[in-house]
């Protein structure tokens, strides 16, 4: 309880920062409702994978926030039913090739076998290329992780507490204003096990319709040693954006 108390604090801490940290501020939300369905004489299997962004951006401190919820059924069980929230905080991203960022998130997800995980922890990160039309950025850190897990792990725990160092790599390009790929990959490994690690990697690819509206695909894998779960996911949709 009390780490939700400190991301709260960093949260509201953050948001009180902006008046003095930033001039002027640009407003993005985006909606991405994805998913497929295969229906065949045995029955019916589908997918629905929703995402939604809010992100606050300033001269030098940048807020993002992201929400998904995945659901997916077979004919004989459910095999997904997954709810990942993040806050991250990038200050001088903008203006300098390195610069410092803060993350706090919440995670239940049924396919990998975790009740409850809260993370929060903090690094440096790299610009490696910014342009208007193309970044890649590196990113590591260390991060607090504890979890409540569904069944008994690896080691015959079902709650464990672990510092983990988190490396990252991002990037998104931009063709035309029309074709937009776009990706996140993590890499997180426990201080005290070798063999404790995690895997998150995250591409989408986006073809713009109008100003507002894209069709996107996205490709989703993720890998928990310590529950010995993994799940991949392909699903296509609409993507909404503005500028607020």
């Amino acid at each position: 309880m009390k780490y939700t108390f400190i991301s709260i604090f960093c949260l509201v801490f953050t948001l009180n920062s902006f008046g003095q940290l930033n001039d002027s501020l640009k407003y993005f939300i985006s909606f991405a409702g994805t998913g497929n369905i295969n229906k065949t004489n045995s029955g019916t299997s589908y997918i629905f994978n929703n995402a939604l962004k809010f992100n606050i951006n300033g001269e030098k401190l940048n807020f993002n926030t992201f929400n998904s919820w995945i659901y997916g059924e077979n004919p004989t069980k459910k095999t997904n039913n997954d709810f990942l929230s993040a806050i991250d905080v990038d200050l001088f991203k903008k203006t300098h090739k390195w610069y410092y960022w803060v993350l706090a998130s919440y995670e239940k997800s049924y396919s990998l076998k975790i009740d409850n995980r809260y993370q929060v922890g903090g690094g440096i990160g790299y610009n490696l290329l910014d342009k208007p039309n193309s970044s890649i950025v590196l990113t590591d850190g260390i991060l607090y992780e504890k979890s409540d897990l569904t069944e008994m792990d690896v080691n015959g725990r079902e709650h464990y507490e672990t510092a983990r160092n988190s490396f990252r790599l991002k990037y998104r390009f931009v063709v035309k204003e029309i074709f937009t790929i776009d990706g996140s990959n993590y890499l997180q490994n426990s201080f005290s096990d070798k063999n404790d690690y995690n895997i998150r990697s995250t591409t989408h690819l986006s073809i713009r319709l109008k100003k507002w509206l894209s069709f996107t695909a996205s490709f989703t894998y993720n890998k928990i040693y310590i529950t010995n779960s993994e799940n991949l996911l392909f699903s296509y949709g609409l993507m909404l954006e503005k500028f607020l």
